[in-house]
This record gives C-alpha cells, structure tokens and sequence, in this order.
C-alpha cells in the first residue's frame, strides 16, 4: 500500500482538500483504488457545533459522522465512500489519550505528545489501510506548515514514513507563489521558506505544488527545484481554475503529476482514459442554455457555508446541459423587501438547510413566493420545514403556525423537536444523523423524480414535521410523499397542482456527484428550465 501526504504553506484556503481530490480523481482513472482522509489541528472533536462562520459547510457522511467540508470533495472527486475513521481531529486524539490514561492503559508511565499523541494519529492511518478497500491513501494535513498545532501531525507523518519506508510513502506540499505587482514578477522566497520550515522538521516533500495567479516560467520552476531539493518535474505549477473546480484534474494531468507522483512510487499503471470527466467538464463550461435559480439563506455571503448544494446545482446543470446563474438571496433582506423585487427574474427557487431563527420569515415569504406564482421550488431539510410552516399558515389559515425552534409555545407548532431529542442536553453529535430509508408514495412527483418507491439518504436535523397537522394540511392540497418507512416520521413534502414544488427532511446534496447528479436537483433544474420557456 503506497502513502501520499498533503500539506500546505504560507497561507491557508489554497486548495490542499480539492487537489488531494483531484489527484484522487487521477489515480483512480489509472485503475487504482484511492481512498481520502482529512487530519484537522483543531480541538473540537467534530466540526458539527462549528458555526458556518468558522469553518464553511458541515459535511455528513452515510454512518452520521459531521466532517470536514473536504471530505465532501473526496466523495465527489472518486468513487470511495467515506466513514467517520476518514476525519481526525486533534479534539478526537486527545479525548481518545486521556480517556486511555484514565482507564490505566498505559500502565502508569508519563503520557506525552511523543509517543503516545503521535501513535494515535498514526493508529487511524491504520485503520483506514486495515479496512482494505485502497491502493493508495491520500492524506491531506489541515493548517499551515508552522502551526505549532500542527506540530504532532506533521511529526507522526514523519514517523510513520520512517516505520513504512520511503519508498511508500509521498509527500506533496502545497505553497503559494505570489505575483507582485509593483515588482512586475513572482517571487519563490515563501515557498523557500516554507519548505525550509518542512525541512527543520524531518519531513522532505518528492512533489511541491505551486498556487499562482500566472505562468511558471521555466527559470522560476527551476528556482524552486534548486531552493527545495526536488527535481525540475517535481515543480508543478497550480493556476487558478478559469470556470469551474472540476477543471482541476484535467490542469494537473497536463502538468504531469499523476505519473510523477507513479514514478515516485513505483507504481505500474495505464494512461488515464478521463474522456466522461472531459465531456462534462465540457457540459460545465460550454453549456447551450441559462437559467437563473435563486438560493435563499443566511449564510449566503459564504461561498463555503452551502457548498454542496452549489456543487450538487452544477452538476445537474450539465446533466441539463445548461449554466446555473446563482442568485444568492440574503433571507433578512427579504423581510424588508418586496419578493418580486428579488426573485422576479429567477426559474427557481432553493432554500437549503440550517439551524436558528435568523431570516426565517424571509425564507417563508420566499416559499409563499415561488408557490403562489408556481415557480420550481426546492426545500432541503430547514426548507422542507419553511415549507410546512408557511402552507399552514397562508393556506389552511393556521395563524401562528411555526417551528418551536423558533418560538417555544407558537400557536401551531407545525415542526416540533424530535421525540428522541427531547433530554438532550450535549449538541455534538446528537441530532438525526447519517443515512436513513425513505418510503415514497406511489404516483407522487417524488416517484417521478427518482423512479423507485425506496430510497436512502443522508440526514442532519433535531426538529421534525408534527403529524398531527398531516391529515388538514393534506385536506388543503398537501402532499407528504417521502415517510419513513414506518410512516412515523415525514421525509418528503410536495404541493399538488404546483409543477414542480417539493421538499426533502434529509440532505440530497451530499449525495451528488459530477456525473451521477443527484435526481431531486436534476429534475429540480429541468423544472426550472421549463418554467423560463
């Protein structure tokens, strides 16, 4: 089993997660099977409690794990699922030593970052090996080459080298190389440096992967091969994506680095046949048609905080073969605007998940929006719940009707906490999580979009819709077409007589990838599509 490390210098957001991702996505078109993993320097144990603010998206996987947004590029990038051994975090490695010591594990010696620290975080490289199912295993460290939390990860990559041989084991380092403008030229001092700060540590990177805003000359890449010891090759140059992320694989197979990071290793494998990866990629960038979908919410100056939703929108944009132009709608401004002043040019509209009662009422009038004037509607998790509370409320005239997440004692608590939840007092970890089945109603649009009667997918939500309001909103041209599958819990809502207006408890975008888009968003785009012509 070979070994590849990720990690990252001068500054952080450049990219390590999508191009450990995207050598992912090369590697196992050359026949191999890859599997990610991300390591955070981070105390928490989970970024699940982590506001969008701090940390993007929280991404979930199908054993209920909260991860890092990353993660959701690996599962897009290739084919490998991902479970809860496939995040570390430094809150998960300390909370595992002292839960160890306490129990007298380590029979009475002095527990330090060396070994016992180091040894855990090399134990989950393990694991993740131990299961089977790779080739190869990419690890991407989190932070910036310097971080003293970094320290102890950095340290067991450096052991763990040691223990497997370096003929295993790679290491790529990602840097920046900035343009300066007033100097007319690049400049290779922070990447000199930051391999430097790599070199005092005992770690030697085979491959340095250069961020910039312009060509490497050839002069600069060989400045850089000079200052950090590695062949001329080994400098590979990583410019900034004209159109879309998924452009990624196809610029770095250009510069060679999945047969440099081969050769490196020793491993034998066919040319890349990425031609389905081209052609939608090609869909992507030279779509033949538009359509405007607006997406409503809180965090919506974020780019990271609805990730995948934003991916899970392209990819079914090409399915269609059209250019998804993102409107991105503040919900608190729609509280105080006129919706067709904000919404009055778009062929759709989404409203995706999140927790608290900020732009809640905005988010309903956006709901009331696209129902009334029958544009395509879709609801994901908090959607679904914005969309119940307002049909209660402007169609079967239950005034007052809301979330008791927003208000406690509301009048008519359409959505209600969970059953199961009630007691608990520990936020992490604690919601409806992972993957669960969906019964669907036959003859529903929910049938339509997904062509079955069983479907599974993934959840993150403590708050539910409350049954006991099923059979008068259904009286009123309510559809629950998604339940679980004993019918308890309702999982999937639509409007009939609405072309296109549907709802989902759970999350379908973490299940979407580039060229298998998810059905709820493909038909979701198709709908909207329609409704422009």
């Amino acid at each position: 089993m070979k070994f590849i490390f990720f990690t990252g210098g001068v500054v952080s957001s450049l990219g390590k997660g999508l191009t450990a991702a995207s050598l992912g996505t090369l590697l196992e078109h050359r026949g191999l099977r890859v599997m990610l993993q991300k390591f955070d320097p981070y105390l928490n144990v989970d970024p699940g409690t982590m506001s969008p603010y701090q940390h993007g998206e929280v991404y979930v996987l199908d054993d209920g794990a909260e991860t890092d947004l990353d993660l959701g590029h690996y599962e897009r990038f290739t084919s490998g699922l991902l479970t809860r051994i496939n995040n570390l975090t430094s809150g998960q490695i300390y909370t595992s030593v002292l839960e160890k010591e306490r129990r007298g594990d380590y029979l009475g010696k002095t527990v330090q970052v060396i070994p016992h620290v180091t040894d855990e975080i090399k134990s989950r490289i393990r694991e993740v090996a131990a299961t089977g199912k790779a080739d190869v295993i990419i690890t991407e460290i989190g932070g910036t080459t310097g971080d003293i939390e970094g320290l102890p990860f950095l340290e067991a990559m450096r052991q763990f080298r040691h223990e497997v041989g370096r003929e295993n084991c790679l290491f790529v380092h990602v840097t920046l190389v900035p343009y300066i403008k007033a100097a007319g030229e690049l400049k290779t001092k922070p990447t000199q440096q930051s391999v430097a700060k790599l070199r005092e540590i005992g770690i030697e990177p085979g491959v340095v992967i250069c961020r910039t805003e312009f060509p490497l000359e050839q002069d600069v890449r060989e400045k850089i091969a000079l200052f950090t010891n590695i062949p001329v090759e080994a400098v590979i140059e990583a410019r900034d994506v004209k159109h879309s992320i998924y452009e990624l694989p196809l610029m770095l197979r250009r510069e060679k680095l999945d047969a440099l990071v081969c050769k490196q290793l020793g491993l034998v494998t066919p040319e890349p046949d990425l031609t389905k990866w081209k052609a939608f990629v090609d869909r992507v960038v030279n779509p033949s048609r538009k359509v405007r979908i607006a997406v409503v919410g809180k965090y919506i100056e974020l780019q990271d905080a609805y990730k995948s939703v934003y991916e899970a929108l392209t990819h079914a944009g090409a399915a269609n073969d059209a250019e998804v132009q993102l409107v991105r709608v503040d919900a608190e401004d729609l509280e105080h605007e006129k919706p067709a002043e904000m919404l009055g040019d778009v062929s759709g509209v989404l409203i995706p998940g999140g927790f608290g009662d900020r732009g809640t009422e905005g988010k309903i009038t956006a709901a009331r929006y696209a129902r009334e004037r029958g544009i395509p509607y879709l609801g994901l998790c908090l959607g679904m719940q914005i969309a119940s509370i307002e049909f209660a409320r402007n169609v079967c005239g239950l005034a007052g009707a809301n979330s008791t997440e927003f208000v406690k004692d509301a009048v008519h608590p359409v959505i209600c906490l969970m059953e199961e939840q009630e007691g608990v007092t520990e936020l992490g970890a604690s919601m409806r999580l992972g993957t669960w089945k969906t019964k669907i109603l036959p003859g529903s649009l929910a049938e339509k979009v997904y062509g079955t009667l069983e479907i599974s997918e993934r959840h993150r939500h403590r708050y539910e819709f409350n049954s006991k309001y099923r059979a008068q909103m259904e009286a009123a041209g309510f559809c629950v077409s998604g339940t679980s599958p004993d019918g308890a819990l309702v999982e999937m809502i639509e409007v009939k007589g609405h072309p296109f207006y549907i709802a989902s408890q759970f999350h379908p975008e973490f299940l979407s990838k580039p060229t298998r888009p998810h059905p709820l968003f493909e038909g979701f785009i198709r709908a909207s599509l329609e409704a422009k012509q």
